[in-house]
């Protein structure tokens, strides 16, 4: 497929899975009151609808000044919690001075909502996720300097945690949880919210968050980790006791259980290893599906004639309470 002209083909090689292709490192993604979803591609920060029906991909719009120098980038997509009525979509973006959240109606205008993220060649962050209580929750990088992180008048290697405004909840200023390399997704659950943190080096984790917490060094451990050839973390979702991690390294999506004290039971499963590639956004929509991005165009991957992808899974039910 052309990557400039996104789309689907004809038989898409008969995989029901697949509901868009030739994109190019699709990133964020959003799951609209119709069921169709808006994905963003990174470096040219073009917005795109797609179609549970694998109908072709519709072009919306693209933001202006997105900046993809080192892995940096269009980064992160949240829906207003009020969409219904103000059908604002929130980004998370990279300028080549900032990293920012911005928000706009789809094909309208975007207005900055929190600006002078610090930006760096790495360690962007990306994460942007409306908490159950309406809280914007930004997940920031360190731009690969941990002093920044654990710096509390930093912004840089953050979770932040402000209003539609960009003006922050608690009386103390927008840092949520300090500590953090690069938050590339953050999901919640029933309550407890958690970030995927990729690393430069060493592993990478998914940590439990709390206000105020800490998860640098001598700080809270994460709920896991996950060896450096595994992770590449991109994503995250939470349904019930499962949290589905995209991993862009280790090409599948790992399935992490927990039990009732937050801790993972057992190891973690496989879902869809090797079938895709590297697979970085996971967003679950109400119907229980998985909405998933390829990243095989990121210099990094393999890409095949159609990469990028998005793909629409549900994941299997078996016996037990497990989805796979």
């Amino acid at each position: 497929a052309d990557p400039s002209t996104p789309g689907t083909d004809d038989q898409q090689d008969g995989d029901p899975n697949v509901v868009a292709t030739g994109l190019t490192v699709p990133t964020g993604l959003v799951v609209l009151p119709d069921g169709t979803a808006v994905v963003g591609e990174r470096d040219s920060g073009r917005l795109l609808q797609v179609f549970p029906d694998r109908s072709p991909a519709r072009e919306l719009m693209t933001l202006p000044g997105v900046d993809a120098a080192g892995d940096g980038g269009l980064l992160g997509l949240a829906l207003s919690p009020t969409y219904a009525e103000d059908g604002l979509v929130y980004a998370y973006l990279s300028t080549a001075t900032d990293n920012r959240v911005v928000r706009f109606p789809l094909g309208g205008t975007p207005n900055p909502v929190l600006t002078g993220i610090p930006r760096g060649e790495v360690g962007n962050g990306g994460g942007l996720l409306f908490g159950i209580d309406g809280t914007l929750y930004v997940g920031t990088g360190d731009t690969g300097n941990a002093a920044l992180a654990a710096d509390p008048a930093s912004l840089a290697g953050k979770v932040l945690a402000v209003d539609v405004f960009g003006q922050p909840v608690a009386p103390g200023g927008p840092v949520f949880s300090r500590g953090h390399r690069n938050v590339t997704a953050l999901c919640q659950g029933a309550e407890q919210l958690y970030a995927t943190d990729e690393g430069q080096t060493g592993a990478d984790a998914l940590d439990a968050l709390t206000a105020g917490g800490d998860v640098g060094l001598g700080g809270a451990d994460p709920v896991l980790e996950v060896p450096a050839a595994d992770g590449g973390l991109g994503g995250c979702a939470v349904t019930g006791p499962y949290v589905f991690l995209g991993a862009m390294d280790g090409r599948e999506v790992r399935v992490v259980e927990l039990d009732g004290t937050g801790a993972p039971v057992g190891e973690p499963e496989s879902f869809l290893p090797d079938e895709y590639g590297r697979l970085r956004t996971v967003v679950l929509d109400p119907q229980g599906a998985l909405w998933i991005t390829t990243s095989n165009r990121d210099g990094i991957g393999t890409p095949e004639a159609d990469d990028d992808r998005v793909l629409r899974v549900v994941p299997p039910a078996s016996g037990s309470d497990s989805p796979l």
